[in-house]
């Protein structure tokens, strides 16, 4: 697995042909929200400041009152992105991702394991979803009841574990019962590998990657 050259990937955003707009709440800085929107880079917006259409209304602890399009949402660090409204660079719909590459040359989004918020990372040389012991904790999962298994590492030999994941969302689009890898080392991104790309048809134009699922 590839962890070490995505150490340093920049955000993307969402490809250009479908509708809904997305918006996920990062963190918080200060009395600030941490945007992402279309699954770009996270950007500090204060209370009554906008961001690709984008309104902060308030923020409390970690929580912040957004307008999207005239609509106010309520969202909390770590809930599902929210997705409405209609912008030039939309999110997933139906069956198909659209996804733009970075400066890096990597396709970086927002998504969702088990109903909850995870940086994604594509990345066709995995052949698993891989994960961190610390985001598996952070989104719930029984890690420790899977197969254990050894993961061969730049820095050595380390403890793993094997499971099936529920479901994986992006955009629009969720695959359920994907088999995983929670690694005891440390990985900035959970990593989209082959056990749910192997769902789609993958084309690749210039910066553009479009995942229609098959099945």
């Amino acid at each position: 697995m590839k962890t070490a050259a995505l150490l340093f990937a920049t955000g993307l955003c969402w490809g250009p042909v479908a509708l809904a707009q997305t918006v996920a709440l990062t963190g918080m800085l200060g009395g600030k929200a941490l945007l992402m929107v279309d699954g770009g880079a996270p950007k500090s917006v204060a209370a009554g400041e906008s961001f690709k259409a984008v309104k902060v209304v308030s923020t409390q602890g970690d929580t912040a009152v957004l307008e999207i399009a005239g609509k106010r949402h309520t969202l909390r660090v770590g809930d599902a992105p929210a997705s409405v409204g209609a912008t030039s660079g939309g999110a997933a719909q139906g069956n198909k991702v659209v996804l733009t590459a970075g400066s890096g040359g990597h396709f970086m989004t927002q998504g969702q394991i088990n109903g909850r918020s995870v940086p994604l990372v594509v990345d066709t040389g995995a052949s698993m979803v891989s994960l961190s012991v610390a985001e598996a904790e952070r989104v719930g999962l029984n890690y420790k009841t899977g197969q254990a298994v050894h993961m061969s590492t730049a820095n050595g030999v380390i403890p793993g574990w094997r499971l099936k994941l529920a479901s994986v969302k992006v955009g629009d689009v969720t695959v359920y019962g994907v088999d995983a890898i929670v690694s005891s080392g440390s990985m900035p991104y959970v990593l989209l590998g082959n056990s749910f790309l192997a769902h789609f048809q993958m084309t690749r134009i210039n910066d553009q990657m479009v995942l229609e699922k098959r099945y």
